[in-house]
């Protein structure tokens, strides 16, 4: 019985007890509140429905949890009800009912912690949209991880989701990029907030080998040159790095296509033609305050260019017109203002404002011997995503960053993700995988088999707790999607792996020399193979590794 499986439980008692009473069922929530007691001698599960409703009914909360606590306790699955407090009742479930989680777990496999409450939701996840102006730094690195990681919770919830980059091969950025390849080509200095690194002297040399007296071209074509190669170089260099992180998109889309394909102009004419773009001092200006932003923003400069917003509000439109009900932006922490913005340009268009959800990232840190890291050998200024994963690995990277909320700032400690303790989060996991998977290999060596049929033997409390453990994984993960917070998932791992090495320590699974193998041996393997399975599934959700040898 997972937590859910009990919340619709007690409902359903809760209904007849008011019933019963005379009381309006009606003020019963959709779903009722349960959560496991920070103290496991006050039982298994607790919740808090007489609190919540007492007042409602003109109840004494007390003598309202007293009569539903008789009506748990009478329910199938649920062993012990009592109250506590001023209105709490802690429930202890039957055995039986309790672990009927594991063969659910084993019979759903891959699928166990995957539903359908976000069904009707039809997903644009744009996340990374590096500039192609350099390697990934940090920030951008955060964000691979955070985006796909937020991607695979998702669609395990349900959603249809597209992964999308927004390729900027429009503006100032790539004309600094590329006069930074054209200068070191021709040995000058970097010009004046130009690009520099090893990378821009290796893109400089591809391009030249690549077109034949390049550098005597006249400066217009020559420039040109370096920018449509140039930008071709770095940003299949972006897709690769990003594909051995284990980061892949669905779709890239060009900015310049937003010019190209005329969706900029058709937008503009739109916004002109509801009322929602008006002219002053020579320029056009959208009404975003009246959708909430601080101030109305030029669209239409006064010498006839398009401002940069311009291309964002077109995309946007563009994004809706595909059949995206819900747009997702994964932005920098130097974003803010654009959240008001992407919001504003929505409702201008016509569309739900809520339906727009922009999440801001926060600044990453490299620690080495208690010291900050600063400079990427070959970026020259920033540490890149290339530099992370030589120093750590694909899953420690991707594992580091994803296990934090993106709301705060985080200091990755290269020396810990290097050790392989349980100091080391992902390690700690893993770990736990690798350690189950020998067990299996053990037990076959036994020919001893699981069987799910006689988990109702598994009583002791250390079975209890991890058992609970396997109980919230859905609930872990229906969380995590409901509020884009994929770190929950990797939180709950490392309680997961604590719980199953408090099990292996407290409770023998595999008989010893010349012991018969007996029910609860088979039982405390599936209990085992359970666990193994909710470890794989939560760490394919972060998109990280489940290794059966460390």
């Amino acid at each position: 019985m997972t937590p859910a499986d009990l919340a619709a439980l007690l409902r359903g008692v809760c209904q007849t007890v008011l019933t019963e009473r005379g009381l309006d069922a009606d003020a019963l929530p959709e779903t009722v509140t349960v959560e496991r007691p920070r103290n496991p001698d006050h039982g298994d599960y607790a919740t808090n429905i007489a609190l919540q409703i007492g007042k409602k009914l003109g109840v004494n909360p007390r003598d309202l949890a007293q009569w539903l606590a008789d009506g748990f306790a009478a329910a199938d699955g649920i062993a012990e009800a009592e109250i506590a407090g001023p209105g709490f009742v802690n429930l202890r479930l039957a055995a039986d009912a309790q672990n009927s989680v594991i063969p659910t777990i084993l019979d759903r496999a891959g699928d166990y912690g995957h539903g359908d409450d976000l069904a009707d939701s039809v997903v644009n996840l744009e996340f990374v949209s590096a500039n192609p102006t350099g390697p990934i730094h940090l920030g951008g690195t955060r964000w691979a991880a955070v985006g796909d990681a937020l991607g695979r919770v998702l669609s395990a919830r349900g959603a249809k989701v597209t992964r999308e980059y927004y390729f900027n091969d429009h503006g100032r950025q790539i004309d600094r990029f590329s006069a930074s390849l054209d200068a070191a080509a021709r040995g000058l200095p970097t010009p004046e907030d130009g690009y520099a690194g090893e990378y821009i002297d290796d893109i400089a040399g591809q391009v030249v080998a690549a077109v034949p007296g390049l550098l005597d071209l006249p400066d217009a074509e020559r420039l040109e040159t370096f920018r449509s190669r140039g930008v071709d170089l770095m940003f299949n260099h972006i897709k690769s790095t990003l594909h051995e992180f284990g980061t892949d998109f669905d779709v890239y889309t060009h900015e310049n296509s937003m010019f190209d394909r005329g969706l900029v102009d058709a937008c503009i004419a739109e916004l002109k033609g509801n009322g929602n773009l008006y002219e002053a001092d020579g320029a056009w200006w959208l009404r975003s305050t009246d959708y909430g932003d601080d101030k109305d923003r030029v669209v239409l400069k006064s010498d006839g260019d398009a401002a940069y917003i311009a291309g964002d509000i077109a995309y946007l439109k563009d994004k809706f017109d595909r059949g995206f009900n819900h747009l997702i932006y994964m932005l920098g922490a130097d974003h803010h203002g654009y959240v008001v913005r992407l919001k504003a340009a929505a409702g201008a268009l016509g569309y739900e404002p809520r339906s727009v959800e922009v999440l801001i990232g926060q600044m990453v840190n490299l620690v080495q011997d208690g010291k900050p890291v600063k400079m990427s050998k070959r970026a020259g200024t920033v540490v890149t995503l290339d530099d992370l994963v030589e120093l750590v690995g694909v899953d420690a990277a991707r594992y580091s960053l994803i296990r934090s909320s993106v709301d705060v700032n985080i200091d990755i400690d290269l020396d810990l993700l290097r050790k392989q303790s349980n100091e080391n989060p992902v390690y700690y996991v893993q770990y736990a995988h690798a350690r189950l998977s020998a067990l299996a290999r053990n037990a076959v060596d036994l020919g001893l088999q699981a069987d799910p049929e006689t988990v109702g033997l598994l009583t002791e409390p250390a079975e209890g707790d991890l058992i609970r453990t396997l109980g919230d994984f859905p609930d872990v993960v229906a969380t995590a999607a409901e509020l884009r917070e994929p770190h929950r998932v990797c939180r709950y791992l490392e309680t997961l792996a604590a719980a199953y090495h408090r099990f292996y320590t407290q409770c023998r699974v595999l008989p010893i020399g010349d012991e018969e193998p007996t029910d609860v041996n088979r039982a405390r393997l599936a209990l085992c193979a359970a666990t193994r399975q909710v470890l794989a599934n939560g760490l394919d959700l972060v998109g990280v590794s489940a290794p059966e040898r460390m």
